[in-house]
């Protein structure tokens, strides 16, 4: 939604600027006219304008969202109706997508429908689980709980995948300034130096040629490059939009010797954590285990368990039918037969979810640990050898000059 700057006249007589977000023109003198204002113009506010981030990120953040439904439990449970606590918060809301939801949830339920129901065109900004345990909420009479579960639900994933990001932020960083570096090296330092080397005639080592002669390459097809590289990135955009390709990518994702293991438990902690949020807000088995099917990250994993519900319906137990997927592991799967048998398998499937949480920030802190070092000793190598690349023909003019 974009923003408008209206500017009306008020009962005493003043004259005022506002900037409101709304679907259209006519929405936004509505909203004012009903404040008992008179409109006088309305026109664009282009200095509200933002680059649109789906691309690259998320439009709603996670901390956004969950700070919305924290907001949402504290009104419902003061005793605020539903329909005035979202106008509350939409009111005081600052990220642009998170408010323009917000209204369009609140024209919905103005018109009759239901939370969950507003929410559900939307559940891509966020998930399925958020609806799923709205409509639990609803059924059962108890929204504010069910909300404040899917906030803690919501909160330890976030954690999680904060805390993965941030172990591979220092890694990535040194990756990226190796190949700055590199770059800088080749495309301005070493053509000078190759003019000043054909001045004396001397013999260059071949470290020294091959380089120069790399280096020289690139300078005059950067052109070419560049436009391999912008294909290359079309390329993996219509990649990304591919099902098949999806699917593809990610099984061959864990058939990465380290990363396999950090895949596939990831999934199963993801798994675990939504089916056990999912029981717990009074959903059914078979109706909780797509959605949480859903919520594996990896496409190929989501292939794998597709047939679960089925197995389900045709008698089998839980534990049976994901033991037909080949997915989750021996340990996991003893573990949900102790929570089917003794009643609590919803309980059993947060253990399951914790253990491996905790498993995977383990393995990460360890890959981190060496992926550093030999970052390092790379950037080394490199540098060592564009340095000898430079000098050695110094060495070599000054001992031909002597």
């Amino acid at each position: 939604m974009p923003y408008y700057i209206c500017r009306m006249a008020g009962e005493d007589g003043r004259l005022l600027s506002r900037s409101v977000l709304a679907a259209s023109p006519d929405e936004c003198r509505k909203l004012c006219e009903s404040e008992g204002f008179c409109v006088l113009s309305v026109a664009r506010d282009w200095k509200k304008v933002q680059v649109r981030t789906r691309l690259f990120g998320k439009k709603v953040r996670d901390k956004d969202f969950i700070l919305f439904n924290q907001e949402l439990v504290a009104l419902i449970r003061s005793g605020y109706p539903i329909l005035k606590s979202i106008e509350t918060i939409a009111g005081r809301v600052e990220n642009i997508h998170l408010k323009g939801l917000l209204l369009k949830v609140e024209a919905d339920i103005r018109s009759g429908k239901a939370l969950s129901e507003a929410f559900l065109p939307y559940e891509g900004m966020f998930s399925k689980v958020y609806t799923a345990s709205l409509m639990a909420g609803e059924k059962s009479a108890n929204l504010a709980g069910t909300i404040a579960r899917y906030v803690q639900y919501a909160k330890i994933v976030s954690q999680t995948k904060s805390k993965i990001r941030s172990a591979l932020i220092y890694p990535t960083l040194l990756i990226i300034f190796s190949f700055i570096l590199a770059g800088v090296l080749i495309n301005f330092i070493l053509p000078r130096f190759a003019t000043f080397y054909q001045d004396y005639q001397a013999e260059m080592p071949a470290i020294t040629t091959a380089l120069v002669s790399f280096a020289m390459a690139v300078r005059r097809n950067i052109v070419l490059i560049l436009f391999f590289l912008a294909i290359l990135f079309l390329t993996f955009l219509r990649f990304r939009k591919n099902e098949e390709a999806q699917v593809a990518f990610d099984r061959f994702k864990l058939k990465i010797p380290y990363g396999r293991t950090l895949w596939r438990e990831s999934g199963v902690s993801l798994f675990s954590r939504t089916l056990s949020l999912l029981l717990e807000a009074g959903i059914s088995l078979l109706s909780a285990i797509g959605i949480a099917c859903q919520a594996v990250p990896n496409t190929f994993l989501v292939r794998s368990m597709k047939g679960v519900p089925d197995s389900i319906k045709n008698g089998l137990s839980l534990t049976e039918s994901l033991a037909g997927t080949a997915v989750f592991p021996g340990l996991a799967l003893d573990m949900v037969r102790i929570g089917e048998h003794s009643a609590n398998l919803q309980g059993m499937l947060a253990e399951v979810a914790d253990f491996y949480d905790e498993r995977i920030r383990a393995r990460i802190d360890t890959l981190v640990s060496l992926i550093e070092p030999i970052v390092i000793i790379f950037m080394g190598l490199v540098v060592a050898g564009m340095l000898l690349a430079v000098y050695l023909p110094i060495f070599n003019i000054i001992r031909v000059t002597r």
